[in-house]
Formats: structure tokens, sequence, C-alpha cells
């Protein structure tokens, strides 16, 4: 909106020359980031307060650990707070013209009505319920479905350089150009579309502790920035045909208008930030369904949009591996009977073997940390 409103005013008013300045991509990611931190910490003690005024706490599982039992009651929600922090950024520094923006922004937003429609009945019914499982995912693919098709099958309104690779997927450490592998259209969107409900689950399944889901997805966040950012930077003369394309050099997809979603990343790890200051151990708000969802439905479509789907695994190692051990506890319980973990999530299980809280939060932190690096590498291990 800013963007929209101010850059062409630089040539309507010589002392406004200075509005220039929005061209650029990095001082909008910058901006975007400082304005979501500003939202956050502007916003939220009163949020906090109105939450508890309220009595909008937690409901802890009955089967749930004794240690959690004292939780019980701690303002949820939050959430709310972090798609403000986000989604208001994103708006008013993007370029809202730009279909990656306002398809992740549309995924995010409609995401976090799932999520807020199964805190509140949580929270209604005082139980930690909330909307059945089937009906959730429904909604999701549903979302998700709608968003990416139109992405894939309408050709107007979608840049030219992503509609011609929009189904070849990306293989980690491989060259995009020289090795490509084109799936049907039909196939890649339902493929994309489990990308993206899958990590908004495994995120969701992650935030059990506190700052144990805001802080990987703060990592992943800003690994997705550099990501976009790099997809769409090029340098050097004003033609085109001359300027120096940092993608073709890393042998990485070409889209020159994806460095916009880079900003919406930047509202991500602001907004994150923001929240951890009040979500660190120990927490004073709780993120709730209606953050995880939609955080985990934005990194999604980041994922697909930078041809990122497969190296999603590694970059979001973490929400990987707690949706796996979720999986892995239910299906070996129903065939055999027996659990192999303590208790899932996995992060459950180490609590069970006497860890401190903190000590797992922080030990997970610097497992996304290693991971996001490793991701990182890809730009050059082709």
């Amino acid at each position: 909106m800013l963007y929209e409103l101010l850059f062409p005013l630089r040539h309507d008013y010589a002392w406004l020359s200075w509005l220039n300045v929005l061209r650029y991509v990095p001082f909008r990611i910058i901006a975007a980031t400082i304005t979501a931190m500003l939202i956050s910490f502007a916003v939220s003690p009163w949020f906090i307060r109105e939450l508890k005024r309220k009595q909008i706490g937690q409901v802890i599982r009955a089967e749930g650990l004794e240690s959690h039992k004292k939780k019980s009651g701690t303002p949820t929600m939050g959430g709310a707070l972090i798609l403000v922090s986000v989604l208001v950024p994103t708006i008013l520094w993007c370029d809202l013209r730009n279909f990656f923006v306002w398809a992740t922004a549309a995924v995010t937003a409609g995401y976090g009505v799932i999520g807020y429609i199964d805190d509140y009945l949580k929270l209604r019914f005082r139980n930690s319920k909330g909307v059945p499982g089937r009906y959730k995912l429904l909604a999701q693919f549903t979302i998700a479905g709608i968003v990416l098709s139109y992405g894939f099958l309408v050709q107007e309104h979608v840049p030219a350089d992503w509609w011609a690779i929009r189904n070849q997927l990306g293989i980690p450490f491989v060259a995009f150009a020289k090795h490509p592998v084109v799936l049907p259209v039909g196939l890649y969107i339902a493929f994309a579309v489990f990308v993206v409900v899958a990590t908004s689950n495994a995120v969701n399944l992650t935030d059990g502790l506190d700052g144990l889901a805001i802080g990987p997805v703060i990592i992943n966040g800003g690994t997705y920035l550099i990501w976009a950012y790099l997809l769409g930077a090029s340098f050097g003369l004003p033609n085109v045909a001359q300027r120096f394309v940092v993608a073709r050099y890393l042998d990485a997809p070409s889209i020159a208008s994806i460095g916009e979603l880079a900003i919406y990343c930047g509202a991500i790890v602001g907004a994150g930030l923001g929240f951890l200051w009040y979500n660190t151990y120990p927490a004073q708000v709780f993120m709730g369904d209606v953050g995880s969802l939609a955080l985990g439905g934005g990194l999604g479509m980041c994922a697909v949009f930078t041809k990122n789907e497969l190296l999603s695994i590694v970059l979001g190692g973490v929400f990987f591996v707690e949706a796996v051990s979720v999986i892995v506890q239910v299906g070996s319980f129903k065939l055999t009977g027996k659990r192999v973990f303590l208790m899932a999530p996995i992060h459950h299980h180490y609590e069970k073997k006497g860890w401190a809280e903190p000590k797992i939060i922080v030990r997970f932190w610097i497992i996304s940390v290693l991971l996001a690096l490793v991701g990182l590498s890809s730009l050059k291990l082709r």
C-alpha cells in the first residue's frame, strides 16, 4: 500500500525524490521486518492483558504431562497478533499486484481463520479437541487447492517466468535448469497442496513448548527470505539483456518478481521475534492454532514458490521429525499396541526422559540453524 501510494510521488515533487529508495526490495524487506516487530512490541502488552481479562487461557489435555498442568490458563491465541504483525507490514510494503504476495497472504489468512475457529471451540467447550481433524484438513486442502490452482491453471496475472516452470520440481543439490523434473500440472498441484497442508500441520504439532515452534519459524522465514530475494535479484545495467541475474549464476529458477515474497518473509521474521519476546520460557502467551496453522501454511507456500518443495524437508527438519514422530507413534500403537516413543510429538518424549524444557527448546533451535545452513548450501552445491 505505501509502496503503491508513495513510490509514484518521487517524480511529482523534487523534495520527494528520496522515495526512489522504495524501488529497492532490500529496503522494503528491512522496513517490513522493523514494522512487524514494532507492531508486535507495541500491541502485545495490551493484547495479553485483554486475553487475561476475558479469561482466554490455554486448555491442557487431561492426559498431558504433569509439568504442563501449571500452564493451564496462560493466555492463548497470541497467533492472532502474529497474523496482524505479518499481514499489515506485507500490505504496507509489498507490491500488492504481485501474484506471489497475495497468494501467500491469502493462504496465511485463510489458515488463520481455521486456527481461530479451532481455538475458539477449545475455549468455548473447555476441552482440547476443537475442530474435528477431518474438517480441519478439508478446509486446509480447499484453501490451498483454490489458490494454487489459480496460479497453475490461470495464466492471467501470473508472471510469465513462473508460468514456464510452474510444474517443474526442484531437486535439492541439483541444478534446476540442467536437470528439470517436469510433472503433469494436475499432479504437481496435488503435490504442492500437500506440501502446504503438511507444513502447516507440522508447525502446529511442533507448537507444544514455550517458544519451540516460533524459533524454527523465524529461521525458516529468514532462509526463504534469502532464497526469494536471490531468485529475483539482478544487478548491472538498465538493459535487461546485460544484467547479471543471480539465479542463473546459481543454477536456480529465475523468477523476476518473486523478490517481493522476501518482504513477506521479512514480516514473518519481525513478527516472530516480537512474539518470541513474550513467548519465550516461561511463556506469557501461547501461539495457538490461529498462529501455527497460518505460519506453517505461509512457509509451505514459500517452499512451493521458491521451488524448494523437497528441500523444505531438510530446512524444516524439526517440523518434519515432529510430524513423523506422531505418525509413527499412532501407526505403531494401532498395528502392534506398542509405542515407539514415551510420548509424541517427540519433544514430549525428551521431556519424559527428564530433559528440562528450555534445554529441548534451545537444542531444537540449534538444529534448525544447522539445517537452514545446509539448505542454503544447496545454492552452490549443485
